[in-house]
């Protein structure tokens, strides 16, 4: 990752103790600042009532199932990527219109497959990537922090997906490295990871030895515990490109940890671990995204520029297929259009569909959080039952 490229609630009190018995959410005398928590009203609980268009066919409506909080399996620790429009180094951790757009955009919809917690942060700005050494420590320390109050608020053995973009990726490496895959009783509880668009990196051709020495990648359909991880290109990426290729990578100057020339930036294509077969589409929020860069961005690159719909969501009518690929030294998700769809425009060069890396395939990225939950689950509950029938041998 060059630069902390734009990945392209309200703060503060926790849920109201109803909210919060409902969801089995423990409220902290002195909560971290948090833009998504279960139980309340915030960004990542708008409602999931979708227009699904097609080419030469009227549009309908779907409405995907959501839980109650309590009823949700697992849950999902998101970290948002850069797009504050702040000028500082270090943007303050406040839920201006941008991030909370970026939580609508990301992960609202993962909320129909576990409770979403989504912290504030003093991430680095587009300007504070210049200090990245210095910004990202910052930032990185606002992350651990949540991290660790988000394991003070829920019960020991519930799990956790990890969901990130660009930034966010780029501080959920460090917390798997430092925080998770050494401790087993916390890595008995992840049940996946969403690293998009951030430049994990394993071992030339395994699945594990570069980021992470116990996390493996995923590579089969429901696999729980491991990790997807990508960044698109709907066109061949350039020999100097942002994504996809450890040459190119600066990130070690945030992370503190330079990739070792055994090491390649792993592609994992999500439609493999989701079980799903055939093109998948952009789906995104109807309307307007905040305003500021990022708003701009979008225009420039989604096909036919700012949805709008009188639902809350739009899955866009043009389909997609690809899967990843190494091209020109850049291993990424390389997808192109079906004839008669428009593929994304890449905005900043060398960098692909950066921006859309979330909302391209979104739904199976949903499906790819079921699944992991399907499996964790049934495994936790397989390790109940082989307890209990020890546990009735020892009395006999």
């Amino acid at each position: 990752m060059a630069l902390p490229l734009v990945g392209l609630g309200v703060p503060g009190h926790g849920p109201a103790p109803a909210a919060a018995r409902e969801a089995n959410v423990r409220v902290a005398a002195n909560p971290v600042p948090w833009l998504c928590l279960p139980g309340r009203e915030d960004p990542c609980s708008i409602p999931l009532d979708t227009t699904i268009r097609s080419f030469g066919a009227a549009d309908r409506v779907s409405t995907p199932k959501r839980p109650r909080p309590g009823k949700r399996p697992v849950d999902c620790f998101y970290v948002y990527p850069t797009v504050t429009n702040q000028f500082s180094w270090n943007a303050t951790p406040t839920a201006a219109p941008e991030v909370e757009a970026i939580a609508r955009y990301q992960a609202a919809r993962f909320s129909s497959a576990c409770r979403v917690f989504a912290p504030l942060y003093r991430q680095m700005s587009a300007t504070g990537g210049l200090l990245a050494a210095q910004t990202a420590k910052v930032a990185y320390r606002d992350v651990r922090a949540a991290w660790r109050d988000y394991l003070r608020r829920v019960p020991r053995k519930r799990g956790f997906v990890l969901i990130g973009h660009s930034q966010g990726t780029l501080m959920l490496r460090r917390l798997v490295r430092e925080e998770i895959e050494n401790r087993p009783a916390i890595r008995k509880r992840l049940v996946g990871a969403l690293l998009i668009g951030g430049n994990v990196t394993t071992r030339h051709q395994r699945v594990r030895g570069g980021d992470f020495r116990r996390v493996p990648l995923c590579t089969r359909k429901g696999q729980a515990g491991c990790v997807v991880a990508y960044s698109s290109y709907a066109s061949d990426p350039p020999w100097v490109s942002a994504f996809g290729n450890t040459r190119t990578d600066f990130s070690g100057w945030a992370l503190g940890r330079v990739p070792g020339p055994d090491e390649r930036v792993a592609c994992v294509d999500p439609a493999v671990v989701a079980g799903t077969r055939g093109p998948f589409s952009i789906v995104i929020p109807s309307g307007r995204f905040a305003g500021g860069g990022v708003q701009w961005s979008l225009d420039q690159s989604l096909p036919g520029g700012e949805p709008t719909a009188s639902t809350t969501w739009v899955r866009l009518p043009d389909r997609y297929v690809g899967t990843c690929r190494t091209i020109n030294g850049s291993t990424v998700l390389r997808y192109a259009p079906e004839p008669g769809s428009r593929a994304p425009r890449q905005v900043i060069a060398g960098t692909g569909t950066h921006l859309l890396d979330v909302n391209l395939g979104l739904d199976r990225l949903v499906q790819v959080v079921q699944r992991q939950a399907d499996t964790w689950t049934e495994r936790r509950l397989m390790a109940q039952r082989k307890r209990a029938i020890r546990r009735q041998a020892r009395r006999r």
